[in-house]
C-alpha cells in the first residue's frame, strides 16, 4: 500500500490509525487511502474501534424523511463519511420538529457523536442528555449546547427575493409563512421584514401555511382574495408551499406572473417541475450536509471549528415578473 501511494510506511499506519492530522497533509491522507481501497483494503474496525474509543458511528436526526432538502443533507454527510469509515444512522423526529426520542437510549455508547438539521431547541433535550458530541445544522447559533454549528446564509436569501421583486416594481407582498417553530423560518421571517423596512412605500401580510401544496394552496388564497388591493407578489417561505400558490392563482383565474409573482425557497426538485417554473432560493443541502460531517469529525477529533453560514442563491425562472397592473 505505501508503495502504491508513495509514501512511507509510517505514513499509512498514520493515516489508517486516524492519528495524521498535523503530521501529513490532507492530500498525502487521501492518496493512501485511494490506495487502500485500489487494493480493496479492509480494515479490522472492532479492532481500530478499541483501539481509539470510538465507534466510527454518528446519529443524524431530521424532522422528516419525506423532504428533499434533508435527504440532500444526508447524501452529504453520508458521503464524507464514507470516505473516512463511518457509519451515518438516519432518524427522523416523529413529528417533524420534536421533541424527539432518543432512539439509542439504551445504546449511546455506540454513538460517536450527533448531527441535527433543523431542529427546535425542544426536540434535542433527551440527546443532549446523553453528553455527545453536538453539530447543528440550520439552527441557532447561539446555542451552547452545539459542539459546533453548519448555517445557511438565510437572511441572504430573503433579501435577494426582496431586491429581486422590488427591482421588478412590486410593493405589495404577502408572506406565505410556514408555520413551524424553527429558527430556519423565524429567520426569513425577520429577514423579510428588515428588507421591506427599507423599502419605501411597501405593504406586506402574513399569511401562515403548513409545508404542504394544499395548505400552501389555501394560504394563497387567502391572501388574493382579502378585501382590499391585491398582493401583486406572494413570497413563499418553500417550493412546496409556493407550488401551492401557484395552484391557487390558477383556480382563481390569475396568470403568473402576469397578475401575481410566485417566490419560493429551497431550490427542490419540484421548482423546475411546475409550469411556470419557480423562481426561488438555492440552498447547497448537500454541501451542509458535508460540512456537518467535517465539523463532527474537528470536534471528535479535538480541533477548533468556527460557525460556518453557506452562500446562497437566487434562481430567477418564470414565476417572477414586472408589475403589468395594479389592482
Amino acid at each position: 500500500m505505501a508503495r502504491v501511494a508513495g509514501v512511507s510506511q509510517a505514513t499509512v499506519s498514520l493515516v489508517l490509525g486516524e492519528k495524521w492530522r498535523g503530521r501529513v497533509s490532507e492530500r498525502t491522507a487521501e492518496a493512501v487511502r485511494s490506495a487502500a481501497r485500489s487494493l480493496g483494503y479492509r480494515p479490522n474496525l472492532a479492532a481500530r474501534n478499541l483501539r481509539l474509543g470510538r465507534t466510527r458511528t454518528a446519529l443524524m436526526v431530521v424532522p422528516a424523511l419525506t423532504n428533499e432538502f434533508f435527504a440532500r443533507v444526508y447524501t452529504g454527510a453520508a458521503r464524507v463519511a464514507a470516505e473516512h469509515g463511518i457509519g451515518v444512522v438516519l432518524y427522523p423526529s416523529p413529528e417533524g420538529v420534536g421533541p424527539a426520542r432518543d432512539p439509542f437510549a439504551s445504546a449511546r455508547a455506540t454513538l460517536d457523536g450527533v448531527i441535527a438539521s433543523s431542529m427546535a431547541a425542544e426536540a434535542l433535550t433527551a440527546l443532549r442528555e446523553g453528553g455527545l458530541p453536538l453539530v447543528m445544522l440550520d439552527s441557532d447559533p447561539a446555542r451552547a449546547e452545539a459542539s459546533a454549528t453548519v448555517n445557511l446564509d438565510i437572511a441572504d436569501g430573503m433579501r435577494q427575493v426582496v431586491e429581486h421583486l422590488l427591482a421588478l416594481g412590486h410593493r405589495r407582498f404577502t408572506h406565505l409563512a410556514a408555520d413551524i417553530d424553527s429558527w430556519t423560518f423565524h429567520v426569513r421571517a425577520r429577514a423579510l421584514a428588515e428588507a421591506l423596512r427599507e423599502a419605501a412605500g411597501t405593504d406586506v401580510h402574513t399569511e401562515p401555511a403548513a409545508l404542504t401544496v394544499a395548505d400552501g394552496l389555501r394560504a394563497a388564497e387567502r391572501a388574493l382574495t382579502r378585501p382590499g388591493p391585491r398582493p401583486t407578489a406572494l413570497i413563499c417561505d418553500d417550493d412546496i408551499i409556493a407550488a401551492g400558490a401557484c395552484k391557487a392563482a390558477r383556480r382563481l383565474g390569475l396568470r403568473v406572473p402576469d397578475d401575481v409573482s410566485v417566490t419560493g425557497f429551497d431550490d427542490l426538485s419540484l421548482a423546475t417541475a411546475v409550469e411556470p417554473e419557480l423562481t426561488t432560493v438555492r440552498l447547497p443541502a448537500e454541501a451542509v450536509g458535508e460540512a456537518g460531517m467535517r465539523a463532527l469529525m474537528a470536534v471528535l477529533d479535538g480541533r477548533p471549528t468556527a460557525v460556518q453560514a453557506l452562500p446562497v442563491e437566487l434562481i430567477g425562472r418564470g414565476t417572477t415578473g414586472r408589475v403589468r397592473r395594479i389592482v
